[in-house]
């Protein structure tokens, strides 16, 4: 369920005098005025993957950087959807749903920025012991699938190179809202998860499960996802901004790098409806995935890129040919 953010600033001054009274006021305008609104838009509800996020607002890292940054969540249509609009300067997106825009008739005005994650930590989870721990293991089982062509042809991909029949996969809806329950329930045996948030719940909650990721079947599905997007005309107009976010950005995720309990505490102060011990456990895990061995958070890695996207024009998956090095840019973070 998703739930809008609302951003409270409470402002409290002791009123010595008339003059300090004024002083106060004019110097608290003077201040706003020097600070430049941004809105980012989340691509769900608030978890880990955005803890860096909500460091820097509450670490002050933007206020510093002269930014008076607002967190929305997403419309219906998407995260992609606003930033390109230009109602966001920034937003959250994954290199693979980034397809069908990123050219042709259909391109829309966003930039992949950032990698939020270094590695894609997306995988198949299942009930441990019933031999799904290789993609070959899904034959004959039920799988809850979005029905998405990349989707589906990744798994096809892990299946078949496993040595598997993907025709024997039962491909049923998704009506996932709670990975434990679903498996618990045994309504499906195998669940598309990124492990980071649904497969340490599923440790936190007990339930022993197999599990293998993409990444490690086909190195060309170690994409990037999620990662941060720009508005380009933003990006072209102000690039120092975009710049000062996002050198702002980072240092929250570096925080979280550092010391993951108290990012943690912050994410769960940001949004008290969430579980800490999932956050908690949640955060020690992401913590050396958020830069991996990347030399810098944030840096994307042009051969990981277009390797990937190297895959959707070779399988006919992108209708227009998606050239190289399309979609993202590292020269906005730190130098």
């Amino acid at each position: 369920m998703k739930k809008k953010i609302t951003a409270l600033f409470l402002c409290a001054g002791m009123m010595l005098s008339m003059t300090a009274c004024g002083n106060q006021a004019e110097d608290k305008k003077t201040e706003d005025d020097k600070q430049e609104k941004i809105t980012f838009v989340l691509d769900w509800t608030p978890n880990t993957n955005h803890t860096g996020l909500y460091v820097a607002q509450a670490q002050g890292y933007f206020e510093k950087a002269g930014l008076e940054v607002e967190i929305v969540q997403p419309p219906e249509d998407g995260a992609d959807a606003l930033v390109a609009s230009g109602k966001a300067q920034f937003g959250v997106s994954f290199q693979d749903s980034m397809a069908p825009g990123v050219t042709g008739e259909n391109a829309l005005p966003t930039t992949a920025v950032a990698a939020l994650v270094q590695h894609n930590t997306s995988g198949i989870i299942s009930r441990k012991g019933e031999g799904l721990d290789t993609p070959k293991g899904m034959e004959g089982k039920k799988y809850a699938t979005w029905d998405g062509p990349i989707e589906k042809a990744m798994i096809e991909n892990v299946v078949e190179q496993d040595g598997g029949d993907f025709s024997k996969v039962e491909m049923i809806p998704s009506t996932v809202t709670d990975e434990v329950s679903a498996l618990e329930s045994k309504s499906v045996d195998a669940i598309w998860v990124f492990y980071a948030w649904a497969g340490i719940a599923t440790e936190v909650a007990g339930l022993d499960t197999d599990y293998f990721a993409f990444k490690d079947i086909n190195p060309t599905f170690d994409y990037y996802t999620p990662v941060v997007i720009a508005n380009n005309t933003f990006l072209e107009e102000e690039p120092d901004t975009a710049k000062a976010f996002l050198k702002a950005l980072g240092k929250g995720y570096e925080f979280a790098i550092e010391d993951p309990e108290k990012a943690a505490e912050i994410l769960c102060e940001a949004s008290p409806e969430l579980d800490p011990e999932l956050v908690k456990a949640s955060q020690e895990y992401l913590k050396d995935q958020y830069q991996a061995e990347a030399e810098q958070w944030g840096y994307i890695d042009p051969k990981r890129w277009n390797a990937f996207y190297q895959w959707l024009n070779e399988t006919g998956l992108s209708e227009t040919e998606i050239p190289e090095n399309a979609g993202f840019s590292n020269e906005y973070l730190p130098e």
